[in-house]
């Protein structure tokens, strides 16, 4: 009864017998296949081209690609995919998740998708998390693509725009997520239409999905250009901050990471930087800087959150335990560290372009991925990229033994009762695999080996040079590793000579991560392919997700039972309780990328329609339509305001309209009061509108056609460029104060995207103006140029990342020339004549 009960709710088990079915035809095909040559197994490729092109789909073709991909890489690879990696493939061709256990197999099962959906052309992009893993992918399975005559390219961050170009005009593209998605900003940033290295976004396989699409939604990708700022602040704030005193001074909460001023907190900052109120409107500064200075100091902590490498401060990781080179915290953050560490204080930046991986990946027509723990993000996927989690079994039935968690009364019990374990394994030369959340604790645990004499590997972000290798012996008699999370994303550890019978790998954990996934990535470390292993995770009431959730009372409980530190309880009931603060975390992470992506929506629609009118000026032959669609916006809003419904015609301000179309619009004196009186504003619309287009058609014949096409491109770039960038700065600095309007009982979002629409259609309208402006002001030089609005860099927020292709400054030229009568661009509102232009 309860296996039909099964069957009928379990949408999962309905979807892994559909695939199991197709599988089975791809299975029977083997035989036709392998008797094929090579020279026809390889022209199958061109055969399935052409049957595409005469209307055939991609799910007509699919068993039989699959089946041919399925030999092919038996001849070159020597590898043959099993039947539930065939399953795997055909759920990542319908754009779902395959969870795949560790071992199973996932970049050969990619390669079936891959070569499918490549048959039509429009390019197929296979995601890693680093260029490591792109560059072995693109090498090890580019032999059995190339077999099959498609070309394949590696987009890495070192290539020249030509060969990005060539990268992504390949039929299979290897890249990181954070390549593809500065790529896609700076192509809407370049100045002419062949400097774009992307074509549409067609599919997209993501291996480590989870950690491309969870683990890094909440880090919006940005190109950055340096803003001069004092630093001097940032050295004051962090001098007084050494002063304060926890609670008297500060309050700090465990659970929010949240540091507050108290009341002496404040009057100490009113004294100590000579002011009467330090939350007086001019001291907002001020304020920032020593909230980020108390946050420098308290929350964040060197070898935790943070290393001092060399005298820069560079951030750790804190999924995977690396090193994040050339990233930064934002919003002053990093500079507060640099100064409370005493290194030197760098710039801070100002935001050119930004996008999130979540608005990046969801462009794309269809879009996969694959990874070993993606089942308890399946609510998240589903209504955020419309993807279904489909858990694939295993080629075998996995032997690990899974033991229930043990728990401490204490740190020191725990780490001593861990050291203990791992010395026993060492002595019967079982190989063992410790998972540690930080720095700190891995080098804690370090020394207790070495009082114990045990030999071992310590794997963190200082050692991520020797990965590969510690990795690679991991699975041998007696080897014992300490790593932080980053141990094995897209490696597997193989069991040496003899293991099998010692009872496999052991993976010990010394603490629950908070998000479960992390924890089930470690344990998949042991077990794969049917072999055997052991997982055991070690906690105690004073780990941070224990204080955090609540452990008072099972500590209380322990002192009353006069437990000690060697005595740990083994209960399902307090492992039950754990994953229940886990789940906890992780509905609190997915509740804020969840408002991270209805904020940055608000952006992402006003970005299409930015890039999406920058590509037309980019495309187009000829701008004069768009221009003068421009130009008269800005006259009928110039119109309507000084001839309101409300008021009487003869109470009209006429001369208002008349000083603005003659300063900016039209030659001087070409327009009069006279001309527009006893007229409706439609009619004086009109008037002004023929008046333009008569001096716009004299522009054009004092030039040739190609100059002044150029000349309307460089003027809407360069106007279109500049008010984006502000605005963009100015959302940012809206969205960061934005959730102050709570208290006024106003629902933040909704004012953010009401503000945001305002400061939106407030740019078009400046946008509208300056080009109307300069295209009928602006005396045309030959030198014509166009010219980026700003130097950029890319980076990742809140870890801002520089990017070593900076898009490089070209050198400066004269575009246009100011007429004499314009108003003077530096703002003082004379002609130019009459000021800078004496």
């Amino acid at each position: 009864m309860l296996g039909l009960f099964k069957k009928v709710f379990d949408g999962s088990g309905r979807q892994v017998s559909k695939l199991e079915k197709i599988a089975n035809q791809v299975e029977q095909l083997a035989d036709e296949m392998a008797a094929l040559s090579d020279e026809k197994l390889r022209a199958k490729t061109a055969e399935f081209r052409t049957r595409y092109s005469k209307g055939e789909t991609l799910d007509d073709l699919l068993v039989e690609a699959f089946a041919v991909v399925r030999e092919a890489a038996k001849r070159v690879l020597g590898l043959y995919p099993y039947k539930v990696q065939i399953m795997g493939a055909i759920s990542l061709h319908e754009g779902n998740i395959s969870e795949m256990k560790t071992g199973e197999g996932k970049t050969l099962t990619a390669t079936m998708p891959v070569y499918l959906n490549s048959l039509s052309g429009k390019g197929v992009h296979v995601v890693t998390v680093n260029e490591y893993l792109a560059s072995r992918d693109a090498e090890e399975m580019g032999e059995l693509y190339r077999f099959l005559d498609l070309t394949v390219g590696l987009n890495v961050n070192s290539l020249s725009r030509e060969e990005k170009i060539e990268a992504y005009n390949a039929d299979i593209t290897y890249s990181t997520n954070n390549e593809l998605g500065f790529d896609y900003l700076r192509d809407n940033m370049v100045l002419y239409r062949n400097q774009r290295v992307q074509r549409p976004l067609n599919y997209a396989i993501i291996d480590e999905v989870d950690s491309i699409l969870v683990d890094e939604a909440r880090t919006p990708l940005i190109i950055s250009g340096t803003a001069q700022k004092s630093t001097s602040l940032y050295v004051q704030t962090n001098a007084f901050v050494r002063t304060l005193e926890q609670e008297r001074d500060y309050t700090y909460d465990v659970k929010t990471k949240g540091v507050q001023l108290t009341e002496e907190g404040m009057s100490k900052a009113e004294r100590a930087f000579h002011i009467e109120n330090l939350f007086d409107i001019q001291h907002v500064t001020l304020n920032h800087h020593i909230n980020q200075a108390l946050k420098a100091h308290v929350a964040m902590q060197n070898d935790v959150d943070y290393v001092v490498d060399d005298g820069k401060i560079v951030i750790v990781d804190q999924f995977t335990g690396r090193l994040m080179k050339g990233r930064r915290f934002s919003d002053g953050l990093h500079q507060a560290i640099e100064a409370k560490e005493g290194v030197e204080i760098q710039n801070e930046s100002m935001t050119l372009a930004t996008i999130t991986f979540q608005n990046y990946f969801r462009m794309y027509e269809k879009l996969s991925g694959m990874t070993g723990t993606a089942k308890t993000e399946e609510e998240e996927f589903r209504n955020i990229y419309n993807m279904q989690v489909v858990v694939i079994p295993t080629n075998k039935p996995v032997a690990r033994d899974d033991r229930a968690d043990l728990i401490y009364k204490s740190i020191e019990g725990k780490f001593r009762a861990v050291a203990d374990d791992i010395a026993e394994r060492y002595k019967k030369k079982q190989p063992v695999l410790v998972g540690t959340v930080a720095i700190e604790t891995s080098e804690h645990l370090s020394q207790l080996l070495k009082k114990r004499n045990v030999p071992h590997s310590v794997l963190n972000a200082k050692q991520h040079e020797r990965e590969a290798d510690i990795i690679k012996h991991a699975g041998e008699q007696g080897a014992v590793t300490i790593a932080t999370n980053m141990a094995g994303r897209g490696t597997d550890i193989k069991l040496g000579e003899g293991v099998r019978e010692l009872g496999g790998l052991a993976v010990i954990g010394t603490e629950r991560h908070e998000s479960r996934r992390i924890d089930n990535q470690l344990r998949g470390r042991s077990g794969r392919q049917g072999d055997p292993g052991v997982t055991q995770f070690y906690l105690s009431m004073e780990d941070e997700l224990m204080r955090r959730f609540g452990s008072e009372g099972m500590r209380s409980m322990m002192d009353r039972l006069g437990m000690d530190d060697s005595q740990p309880i083994q209960s399902k009931m307090v492992t039950r309780a754990v994953e229940s603060a886990q789940k906890r975390v992780e509905g609190n992470n997915f509740d804020s990328r969840k408002q991270l992506l209805q904020y940055d929506d608000v952006l992402r629609q006003q970005r299409e329609v930015i890039y999406k009118q920058r590509n037309e000026v980019l495309d187009s032959e000829s701008l004069r339509d768009i221009v003068e669609g421009m130009i008269r916006s800005t006259i009928e809003r110039v119109v309507a305001t000084h001839t309101p419904k409300a008021e009487l015609e003869e109470d009209w301000d006429l001369k208002a309209i008349v000083d603005y179309m003659n300063s900016n619009v039209l030659s001087e004196g070409q327009l009069d009061v006279k001309e527009l009186k006893m007229k409706d504003p439609e009619e004086m619309i009109d008037l002004i509108f023929e008046k333009v287009k008569m001096l716009y058609n004299e522009k054009e014949a004092q030039l040739a056609e190609e100059q002044m096409r150029e000349f309307e491109k460089v003027i809407v770039l360069r106007a279109v460029d500049s008010k984006w960038m502000d605005h963009i700065d100015a959302m940012d600095q809206l969205r960061q104060g934005i959730h102050l309007r709570a208290y006024g009982q106003n629902d933040p979002l909704r004012e953010y995207q009401m503000e945001g629409f305002s400061m939106f259609e407030s740019m078009i309208a400046a946008i509208e103006e300056d080009v109307t402006k300069y295209i009928m002001k602006a005396e045309i030089r030959n030198n014509l140029e166009r010219q980026e609005v700003a130097q950029g860099q890319s980076a990742v927020h809140p870890k801002e990342e520089s990017d070593e292709k900076a898009v490089k400054k070209k050198p400066k030229t004269n575009v246009v020339d100011i007429g004499r009568n314009a108003p003077c661009p530096c703002g003082s509102g004379k002609k130019y004549k009459q000021c800078c232009g004496r």
